[in-house]
């Protein structure tokens, strides 16, 4: 059994405002384990010092996990649609085919915003592939500046992983040619990486970022869009999982979804009732801050603040 550290956030929008440590063990859940619903592997792990983190669960297999570990507590539960692709070439045989399924009029947003960025970087707008450990090296030395300006990084310690031994990682998987990286330039330097393992058949939506000075521009979306015209280009894939957790980009470019769920387990202990209790307060006063905020018109402000 491994544990690690692992926060427990106070979030409002994308802006943690405290962030509690607990060592624990993680249960994650692939999207091929999604899909399986009912019959989903539930080998849970040894619990850690202070409990479980489960990611992603089939939401109908909540109950059998809460049930391999009765005296712990639940709690920061989070229940979203899991979106993803299907690359599968008998649904989806091209790129396409997978732009056909958005309106006409979605189609003709992405492709403007195509080329508007285009337009504004000019001649020195490009967009490189990394797959091999030496390419994936370059794109780190030009992403992990431009992760470090991103509200991921700034706000949710999310940017792209800094330890040698998360590179190392990295640096395997391309070796294995486990790995599809891109980076769009303009002016000579990054302004968009996407970082995307591969686990069998499934591309992994694990780190997109850009550069804010160019968010008028839509430069993640850009490159997702070309990154995925290529990717269905290699016809080697049948799914592209957006993982845990919820957004506007994930809703928008996935074709499929599932029913998921994220929560930890703890030990039922006094210093965690009370961490669980504060976190289950906190949201409820967020969620009402959210839903007065939404019935006077100032949701959109709010969240402009919160990601400065």
């Amino acid at each position: 059994m491994t544990s690690a550290s692992t926060s427990i956030d106070f979030t409002v929008g994308s802006r943690r405002l405290l962030s509690v440590g607990r060592e624990l063990s993680t249960w994650a859940f692939t999207l091929q384990d999604v899909l399986a619903a009912d019959d989903a592997p539930l080998s849970a792990p040894q619990s850690g010092p202070d409990g479980v983190r489960v990611l992603s669960a089939p939401r109908s297999a909540v109950p059998a996990i809460r049930a391999q570990f009765p005296q712990h507590l639940i709690g920061g539960r989070q229940d979203y649609q899991r979106h993803y692709i299907d690359m599968r070439p008998a649904i989806c045989p091209s790129y396409e085919n997978y732009l056909a399924r958005f309106s006409g009029k979605t189609r003709s947003t992405l492709r403007r915003k195509q080329r508007k960025l285009a337009s504004e970087a000019g001649e020195s707008f490009a967009i490189t592939e990394h797959r091999t450990a030496q390419e994936v090296e370059a794109f780190l030395k030009a992403a992990l500046p431009l992760s470090a300006k991103t509200y991921q990084a700034r706000l949710l310690d999310a940017g792209l992983p800094e330890t040698p031994e998360a590179h190392k990682e990295m640096l395997a998987k391309a070796e294995a040619s486990e790995m599809r990286c891109y980076l769009l330039h303009t002016g000579g330097a990054a302004i968009a990486y996407l970082a995307l393992p591969i686990t069998g058949e499934t591309l992994v939506y694990a780190h997109l970022g850009y550069d804010p000075d160019w968010s008028r521009w839509s430069p993640g979306t850009v490159l997702q869009m070309e990154a995925l015209e290529r990717l269905f280009a290699e016809q080697r894939f049948a799914y592209f999982d957006f993982t845990e957790g919820t957004g506007s980009h994930k809703a928008m470019f996935g074709t499929d979804s599932a029913d998921c769920a994220s929560f930890v387990l703890l030990e039922p202990t006094l210093a965690n009732r009370a961490l669980l209790s504060g976190r289950a307060g906190f949201d409820n006063m967020v969620a009402g801050t959210k839903s007065l905020a939404a019935r006077t018109g100032a949701l959109g402000k709010m969240r402009g603040l919160l990601r400065a």
